[in-house]
């Protein structure tokens, strides 16, 4: 047993290193977001897929795996805040990727997606 804990020690640290988050992307709760939507006039994109239901203040609707095929509805200012949302969390963070490659920085994930939005009782379209 005791010869297979080098091996464990190492898949657990490979799989730690997957769900660091990147510098780049910034996480938001629930209730931050429905703050900032109250606020600050935002750009907010449904990544989801297949369509959801959509927060409230939703701008855009663009599938994660589709980001660079509408990059002509994105903001020219690479230095535009971005939220993003799914329905938990991993299509988001797979969108920030894609926004991330074509040089936008400011980018924000709803932790939880659309399931925490639900569970702190906020509105949907």
């Amino acid at each position: 047993m005791k010869k297979y804990y080098p091996i464990l020690v190492l898949v657990l640290a490979a799989a730690g290193c997957q769900f660091q988050q990147p510098g780049y992307l910034q996480m938001v709760s629930a209730t931050e977001l429905h703050n900032i939507l109250q606020n600050q006039d935002v750009l907010l994109i449904d990544v989801h897929t297949p369509e959801q239901k959509h927060i409230k203040g939703t701008d855009l609707v663009i599938p994660y795996n589709q980001i660079e095929a509408n990059q002509d509805k994105l903001p020219a200012d690479k230095n535009t805040p971005i939220y993003l949302y799914c329905e938990g969390g991993p299509m988001g963070n797979a969108a920030a990727r894609s926004l991330h490659a074509l040089g936008y920085d400011n980018l924000f994930n709803l932790d939880g997606g659309t399931h925490a939005w639900e569970n702190a009782g906020l509105e949907f379209e």
